[in-house]
């Protein structure tokens, strides 16, 4: 049983570790981007606002990875955390994209 929790768990925090990524992925080339083109400073204030965000998401993903190298009690701790990160990253790269295609920025 414990090994099942230990896989549900790597997978689950890992998959949470990819979104914050993506997230933090995200942020960084739309700035880049941003920088490179006339009048894009509000592209830039914007990325800058959501940059905590997406740091502090990822730093509780890899807190999550960490978890997940424990026994079962962290799995399951690890499991909630991962959880929760990835569908708040999720949602969160999710209404940062629809900000830029809507042409707000």
């Amino acid at each position: 049983m414990g090994t099942i929790i230990d896989v549900i768990a790597f997978v689950v925090t890992l998959l949470a570790l990819l979104a914050a990524l993506g997230h933090a992925g995200y942020l960084t080339l739309l700035s880049t981007a941003a920088r490179k083109r006339p009048g894009g400073q509000p592209a830039i204030k914007f990325a800058r606002k959501r940059a905590p965000v997406a740091g502090t998401a990822l730093g509780l993903g890899l807190l999550a990875v960490l978890l997940s190298t424990g026994g079962v009690v962290p799995d399951v701790f690890a499991i909630l955390l991962g959880g929760g990160v990835g569908l708040g990253s999720t949602h969160a790269l999710r209404s940062t994209q629809q900000d830029f295609r809507g042409g707000r920025y």
